[in-house]
């Protein structure tokens, strides 16, 4: 066993030697620097070695999967009727530029579903055709989409 040992540790020695030997001519000289590139940044070298996304867009997707949205809700016949009511005494009041508070539903561009908004301002007006409130910072609220409104005109109203 001992020749052995002594077999390896000679073998190591051996191959130390060569190859410092190998590399003396080179070892001294200044490290190169390239006449033609300039020294690339250190965020640069680092930006080699970063992890890269191997599926593209999986990471929005997931995101968007797990994005939650509301269910729209119907209103039932007496809510319906209460809504139209609020909408008709806006428009006998037009001329007042009444302030509303607007609860609507706004459907998700991506998925089933979507979220209700609460817009806040003056009406300018009621466009029936069009079927739309227009407000005066002239933002636009579809009628087939408002859940409630809520206005000071509507403080003696009965439900």
């Amino acid at each position: 066993m001992n020749a052995m040992v002594r077999l390896e540790d000679t073998k190591h020695k051996r191959s130390d030697k060569m190859n410092s030997s190998r590399y003396d001519n080179i070892i001294n000289l200044p490290h190169h620097t390239s006449k033609r590139h300039p020294p690339m940044s250190r965020e640069s070298r680092a930006a080699q070695f970063s992890p890269f996304a191997a599926l593209t867009g999986y990471d929005a997707l997931i995101a968007e999967t797990d994005r939650q949205t509301d269910e729209r809700q119907a209103l039932d016949e007496d809510e319906m009727a209460v809504l139209n009511n609020k909408i008709q005494i806006l428009i006998d009041n037009i001329t007042k530029r009444p302030e509303v508070t607007i609860h609507y539903f706004v459907p998700d561009k991506l998925k089933s579903g979507g979220s209700v908004q609460i817009m806040k301002g003056n009406v300018r007006v009621v466009e029936p055709v069009e079927r739309v409130i227009i407000l005066t910072d002239d933002k636009r609220v579809p009628l087939d989409y408002i859940t409630d409104i809520s206005s000071p005109l509507f403080v003696d109203m009965e439900y």
